[in-house]
């Protein structure tokens, strides 16, 4: 077992993943000189939007559904030679820049998984791939969601191939190929238009309408035309968005595409240009959801059928925190965390990620570590703040669908309003006496910047 710590300085905090959050995190412990050592079992940060990280979800066509003024890391913006929307190359880019910037790399211990983690008391073990175990005062686990495949099963058996959409990464995989697509999240429209571009033939399984966003209205990026204005009531919100949604795309039933049987904002957005295009072209068809599969065909609930040599599941991922999933209540597969962040029942056991929102998660993140960081600062330095925010993670569950009524599933059960979420936490800020994020704040550790000033 490994310790390095002396009786008079506190344990350190353990981060395990170097994707956004875990840099998120890592950027708001070293501002408040919170000592930690961070882990990832690839060989570089970026998280899923390395291509060659091991069970990346990530493909050569994805984009951000965010646009770029929206979203990054706080007071660190994205180069303005960037597109409205990033390409995963460019997010990567900038996400390794921003690692860079603040010389959060030196602390990062890469190629080193953690297999276990353990509770001693108020402490925590953490074990390595290595065999070592280390103790620390804290974990948080910024692991990720995107890492364990859903596929549904059907009835009967299929004589072509069978694979998850995080398998696929380019669109050269689909010459000459007859493609089902089942699931119709951003992901599986994304993946739709490339089979629509590539495939012999391509077609979508989808078990619900949904409410299709194009990336631009009006010209404008749909999310900054969003929250970038004043905020108008729901009642008002909803009627503005869905008359603006139809002038600009009609009736899109008429596409095969199912009325929606929810109102608009209460699912997760589809942000997609591209597919009313390929819709209108006859370039990819919509089919209802799979009755049966039927050698090389595949039978739909509508009595339709369909020759496929490849069906490609786009039905998302379980939730999981392998190494220390024995810590955490889970509800249909989501973490019971305080602001989804926080663990009830362990102290100091946090989870950064494990959040469904309608906004961009970079900023989110920062918002979140920016909380998270001072509360472990007054731990040693203000306990009785601590021992407050202690009581409210116990016990407060405040409500953060920002009046939204999302639909019932497991995928909106730690679904929150970013309008919502954001409130709350200047509620809690105002109630502790916690600093907001102000622009300037990290600049004592940006090291780019440090660099620039010995040189002049």
């Amino acid at each position: 077992m490994s310790d390095h710590h002396s009786a008079s300085t506190p344990l350190p905090v353990c981060i395990i993943g170097a994707g956004p959050a875990g840099l998120s995190a890592a950027r708001a412990l070293k501002r408040l000189g919170i000592e930690y050592d961070q882990y990832e079992r690839h060989c570089d940060v970026g998280g899923i939007w390395d291509l060659n990280n091991p069970g990346t979800p990530m493909y050569e066509s994805a984009h951000f559904i965010s646009s770029r003024k929206t979203s990054g890391f706080f007071d660190f913006p994205m180069p303005r030679t960037y597109p409205d929307y990033p390409g995963n190359r460019q997010i990567l880019e900038y996400t390794r820049s921003f690692a860079a910037a603040y010389g959060l790399r030196d602390t990062i211990r890469f190629n080193c998984a953690v297999t276990d983690v353990q509770q001693d008391g108020r402490e925590w073990l953490v074990g390595l791939d290595d065999g070592t175990v280390h103790r620390y005062r804290a974990v948080l686990c910024a692991t990720g969601v995107t890492w364990s495949p859903r596929i549904p099963k059907h009835k009967g058996e299929f004589a072509g191939e069978i694979r998850h959409s995080s398998t696929y990464r380019s669109p050269l995989e689909f010459r000459g190929r007859r493609v089902l697509i089942v699931g119709l999240g951003n992901s599986g429209a994304d993946i739709a238009c490339d089979a629509a571009a590539n495939a012999e033939a391509a077609f979508v399984s989808i078990r619900r309408g949904y409410h299709l966003i194009p990336k631009h209205i009006f010209g404008i990026p749909s999310d900054e035309l969003a929250h970038g204005g004043p905020q108008l009531p729901l009642w008002l919100q909803r009627p503005f968005f869905k008359a603006t949604l139809r002038m600009i795309q009609g009736d899109l039933t008429k596409y095969g595409l199912p009325k929606p049987d929810h109102k608009l904002f209460e699912s997760h957005p589809l942000l997609n240009s591209q597919l009313i295009h390929y819709l209108q072209h006859g370039d990819v068809a919509i089919r209802t959801d799979i009755e049966a599969l039927e050698g090389s065909r595949v039978r739909f609930t509508d009595g339709r059928t369909e020759e496929v040599d490849l069906i490609l599941y786009a039905t998302g991922y379980d939730w999981e925190i392998p190494y220390a999933a024995q810590f955490f209540s889970w509800n249909e597969g989501r973490p019971d965390l305080y602001l989804s962040v926080f663990n009830r029942a362990h102290h100091n056991l946090f989870g950064l990620g494990y959040i469904e929102i309608n906004s961009s998660a970079y900023t989110l993140f920062d918002h979140i570590s920016n909380l998270l960081a001072q509360y472990l600062h007054d731990q040693d330095h203000n306990p009785d703040r601590a021992a407050e925010f202690d009581r409210l993670i116990a016990a407060d569950r405040p409500k953060l669908n920002g009046g939204i009524n999302f639909l019932a599933s497991a995928r909106h059960r730690s679904y929150v309003d970013a309008h919502a979420y954001h409130s709350y936490l200047a509620t809690l800020r105002k109630r502790l006496g916690w600093q907001n994020l102000t622009p300037g704040q990290f600049d004592g550790i940006r090291v780019d910047q440090q660099i620039s000033e010995v040189l002049g």
